[in-house]
């Protein structure tokens, strides 16, 4: 019979975990990487859910999971962060898949966000599918510092049943993440070779803004959408701005 590892990382703070770890309690493994800054309190909440929880140091969330998928024995993975959820019909639906011969190797499951706390449905949101459920010697990870995303060698189909995802529960999170993700986003785009002129710094927030709030449809999650569609193009403008400062700086003579 086939069996299946949860994969999640684990951050310092894991007041969302527990939800996270009991909606997959069915899985064969639960394999939590626990960042090596992480408090002692942290380390102890995850081992009371399992034992195969190394600590390890984190630098982004690509190179963690491509060091633990070697690690792992099961015929497939799921990958869930420590902040989402699976729901019922979809933990009967992966329980399904695994068991036939046929399946596709890796599957795009929905995912429905929250967003300081309301469900989101519009802004582009409800149409989120990301690749987490796959044979494990099938996948890996681009090697990417933010917005990774796994690899699979053979036949990819969708699950519309859905995970949840709790983002972003305070401006405090939020921005904390901003800083962070804008920075790596900006680092990996040069080292890919582009660079940023006006027209990015200014058209692309802009453009931004439009597709999320009118072409799909934020306006009608009310304030929650006009805030996140805001903060997405200022997200998108800071990514280009950091783009445009580290190109310069590149360009200065050496003294």
């Amino acid at each position: 019979m086939s069996s299946l590892t949860v994969l999640t990382l684990v951050p310092g703070e894991c007041e969302r975990l527990p939800k996270a770890l009991e909606s997959v309690s069915w899985a064969d493994v639960l394999f939590c990487v626990i960042d090596s800054r992480a408090p002692q309190e942290t380390i102890d909440l995850v081992r009371k859910y399992t034992d195969t929880a190394p600590v390890h140091e984190y630098v982004n969330a690509a190179a963690q999971r491509n060091w633990a998928l070697p690690q792992i024995t099961t015929e497939w993975t799921l990958v869930l962060d420590a902040d989402e959820w699976v729901s019922d019909a979809l933990a009967e639906r992966i329980q399904a898949i695994i068991k036939k011969p046929d399946s596709a190797d890796g599957y795009n499951i929905l995912r429905h966000s929250y967003f300081l706390g309301k469900l989101i449905r519009y802004c582009g949101w409800h149409r989120d599918y990301n690749l987490r459920l796959f044979r494990t010697a099938k996948g890996h990870y681009l090697d990417k510092r933010v917005h990774s995303k796994v690899i699979v060698e053979g036949r990819v189909e969708k699950i519309r049943d859905v995970m949840y995802h709790n983002t972003y529960r305070s401006f405090e999170e939020y921005f904390s993440t901003f800083q962070r993700f804008t920075t790596w986003g900006a680092q990996d785009a040069y080292e890919r070779g582009k660079r940023a002129g006006l027209r990015d710094i200014i058209l692309r927030p802009v453009h931004r803004f439009l597709k999320m709030y009118f072409w799909n449809r934020g306006f009608l999650d009310g304030y929650h959408g006009a805030v996140l569609c805001g903060l997405s193009a200022f997200s998108v403008f800071t990514k280009y701005a950091k783009l445009w400062k580290i190109q310069t700086d590149a360009q200065k003579p050496e003294n």
